[in-house]
């Protein structure tokens, strides 16, 4: 039974993982291709910081405003400083009509004399430029939309799957050799390992299961995080998160002067009592300027100390300006600060290290190393020769099946167990199943239709193979 859903599995499931596997090799890739093609809008020309951060919003602004001409200017979204000298400030706008909820018009800024360095439309938190963000939506919805989410989401679902079932089937290779007399330490080499001196599909075999066993681990973690992403099982999840308040927490905006609820939010960095201090002594805490630059300096003094942050101004006169870590390599730095424009005084503060959950930070590190940011490049040499080595089993896969000389209507398929099958088998799998095909709908509803479909076969093949008077034989799947 295992054998013949795997086989199945990976014959319907196989194009998808294969496609999703080569578009992540080149998402793996994008950030140097995105380095050299925005070589230009990246860099500043001059590793000199001469302009405030007000000036080169404003020139952002002015570049904008003089764009739009008659027409209504886009609205400032946020500011992403400079990270480094010779990098550009990032000033964030409204899209133009028809552009996704994630996207940002951005305009580039050199620190050093406050000229436009480009213009550009950028996508989702991770700030991607026209390239990455072409190939994300490769690799996520084949840019379909909605519609083609579905194939990403497939592909998730049922890749994990797909590597547990072929695990389960490798472990009877090393039983059957400790079983012949095989020292321990041979047996397993000799299962796990391809065989040198195999031919034909038997050394596809070999290369396949070995494959396996390599990058099985890999396989389940890129399924785990995929499926977040996906349309019908992300929300399972993101509910599961917040049934058991594991979701990502964020800094309160509200300046409406309620008391807070004593909560792990409260008091952070030795920051608490400023709701509560004289008047006087706010306007003396005020800096002689105001702003990007003022909310900056004192973002700094509340312990956002990371080079690469995101300043989102507030949306009402109620609400605070957010001063956000965007920092996703090892060390994570996403710590979040709200800052009252008034008095320069924190409203709330989050900190990765105090207020996230372990499941919460575990899920943040996880999308990271999903996306190649927590370790950088390495992250990416270890993805991409991740999804080359997945995209070989798929190869291998077909190959083997290729082999065997399949013809219409003799398929050479695995032979069919379910009806074999003890009724305790039945309830140990059908019930994990059941729990698993809900939570992940593109997995219930496939199974059933292979369950259902494959019961068919069967009962048509033994009935022609009774009025043959043969004995019965697999279905013609």
């Amino acid at each position: 039974m295992i054998r013949r859903l795997h086989f199945f599995a990976g014959l319907i499931v196989g194009p998808f993982i294969l496609v999703a596997a080569l578009s992540g090799a080149l998402y793996a890739l994008a950030p140097q291709l995105e380095g050299m093609l925005y070589s230009h809008e990246l860099h500043a020309g001059s590793s000199e910081q001469n302009l405030p951060l007000d000036e080169q919003v404003r020139r952002a602004t002015n570049h904008v405003r003089t764009e739009a001409k008659d027409s209504e200017p886009p609205a400032l979204v946020a500011v992403r400083p400079a990270p480094e000298p010779g990098a550009t400030t990032r000033v964030m706008f409204t899209p133009p009509e028809g552009s996704s909820e994630s996207d940002r018009r951005t305009v580039f800024v050199s620190p050093a004399d406050g000229e436009i360095r480009g213009d550009l439309i950028t996508y989702g938190s991770s700030g991607a430029l026209p390239l990455r963000t072409w190939i994300d939506q490769l690799h996520r919805d084949l840019h379909l939309g909605d519609p083609g989410r579905l194939y990403s989401e497939f592909a998730a679902s049922w890749m994990w799957l797909i590597a547990v079932g072929g695990l389960i089937l490798w472990v009877p290779q090393l039983t059957r050799r400790l079983r012949a007399g095989y020292a321990r330490r041979r047996a397993i080499r000799e299962a796990t390992l391809p065989l040198p001196d195999a031919r034909g599909r038997k050394r596809l075999l070999s290369w396949h299961y070995s494959a396996g066993l390599g990058l099985m681990v890999a396989m389940v973690f890129l399924s785990a995080t995929g499926i977040t992403w996906s349309g019908h099982a992300g929300e399972h999840v993101t509910q599961l998160r917040a049934a058991l308040d594991w979701s990502t927490p964020k800094a309160s905006t509200s300046l409406s002067g309620e008391q807070a609820p004593a909560d792990e939010h409260a008091g952070h960095a030795g920051h608490a009592g400023h709701a509560d201090a004289p008047a006087g002594d706010a306007a003396a805490s005020m800096p002689v300027d105001s702003g990007h630059d003022a909310i900056l300096r004192a973002a700094r003094r509340l312990g956002i100390d990371s080079n690469r942050v995101e300043i989102v101004p507030s949306a009402s006169k109620d609400t605070a300006w957010t001063v956000q870590e965007i920092d996703r390599h090892y060390p994570t730095q996403v710590d979040s600060v709200t800052i009252d424009p008034v008095t320069y005084n924190q409203v709330d503060k989050v900190s990765f290290q105090d207020d996230y959950s372990l499941p919460a930070k575990l899920a943040r590190w996880g999308i990271d190393i999903h996306m190649g940011l927590w370790f950088g490049l390495l992250n990416q040499v270890v993805l991409f020769v991740i999804a080359i080595g997945i995209a070989g089993m798929v190869v291998t896969g077909y190959w083997m099946w290729f082999k065997r000389r399949p013809k219409w209507p003799r398929l050479k398929t695995p032979t069919p167990g379910l009806r074999d099958a003890p009724w305790w088998g039945w309830l140990v799998v059908g019930v994990p199943a059941a729990a698993v095909g809900w939570f992940l709908p593109l997995v219930g509803i496939p199974l059933v239709a292979f369950v259902v479909v494959d019961a068919v076969l069967v009962l048509v093949g033994s009935q022609r193979s009774s009025g043959s008077g043969r004995a019965p034989r697999g279905p013609a799947a």
